[in-house]
């Protein structure tokens, strides 16, 4: 079996007396979909900016790519790509710019329109990135992960505030970007996402990891546990519905 791409043992970060992330282990395996799921403050993204090497860790292990995050900083940064927020972007700068300017920051001469393509923005080239839909941002936001050529890429929340069309859209996207052997990890709130998306998933409570394992082996074993839902599971979702009657089509203007 080969070495997992990304290594987290024992991972630990302290802010003065509160401890935000306590021993935190999990492998992540080449070539799959990750999946990062907690309330809000339980340490998932703090974990992640670790990885990312955007946040300095308390003491722990952390390997990318088997280079180790305390000696080899700079050559991790090389070969992930990380999604940045709305505010990461020059509002008045159109997508062909913005992605000139990101590829000169990681020193990579950039195919535009092939990227652009890759995403199904070609036709928004020069548009400025503050015209575009919600879910136009969110796919130019994994454009610009995928800049560097990278094996590993982080998303964080990437369908919050889409309607339908575009979250199963994304979910496209996601799943083409995973089929050019690109090992993707992701945070979400929307389990039913990634239950669809995520090969395997660590679910982190107050800075602690309580449960990892594919989506469907979590659930075989909460019902195995005896657990009954109150009201009877349907064979499709109010979702389902609404993108059976309206169309798959993104609707953009």
């Amino acid at each position: 079996m080969k070495a997992p791409i990304i290594s987290v043992s024992n991972l630990v970060k302290k802010y003065d007396d509160f401890t935000a992330v306590k021993g935190i282990s999990f492998d992540v395996q080449e070539g799959e979909i990750f999946g990062l799921l907690g309330p809000n403050g339980a340490g998932k993204t703090t974990t992640l900016e670790i990885i990312e090497t955007l946040r300095d860790k308390t003491s722990g292990t952390v390997l990318v790519a088997g280079m180790d995050l305390d000696k080899s900083a700079q050559d991790i940064k090389k070969v992930i790509g990380v999604q940045l927020q709305s505010a990461g972007y020059y509002p008045n700068l159109n997508l062909q710019q913005l992605l000139v300017l990101f590829g000169g920051l990681y020193n990579q001469k950039v195919d535009v329109m092939a990227l652009l393509d890759s995403v199904n923005l070609r036709d928004k080239a020069t548009a400025k990135y503050k015209a575009l839909s919600g879910g136009q941002k969110q796919r130019f936001s994994i454009a610009t992960t995928l800049i560097n050529n990278p094996k590993i890429i982080f998303l964080d929340e990437p369908t919050t505030g889409l309607d339908p069309q575009a979250r199963r859209n994304l979910w496209d996207l996601i799943r083409q970007v995973r089929d050019r052997n690109t090992t993707i990890v992701l945070t979400t709130h929307y389990m039913d996402e990634a239950e669809e998306l995520c090969d395997r998933v660590a679910i982190v409570d107050s800075g602690e990891i309580i449960a990892i394992n594919t989506p469907g082996g979590l659930i075989d074993k909460l019902v195995d546990s005896g657990f009954t839902r109150p009201k009877p599971v349907k064979a499709a979702n109010l979702e389902d519905v609404f993108i059976h009657l309206t169309g798959k089509e993104i609707r953009e203007f």
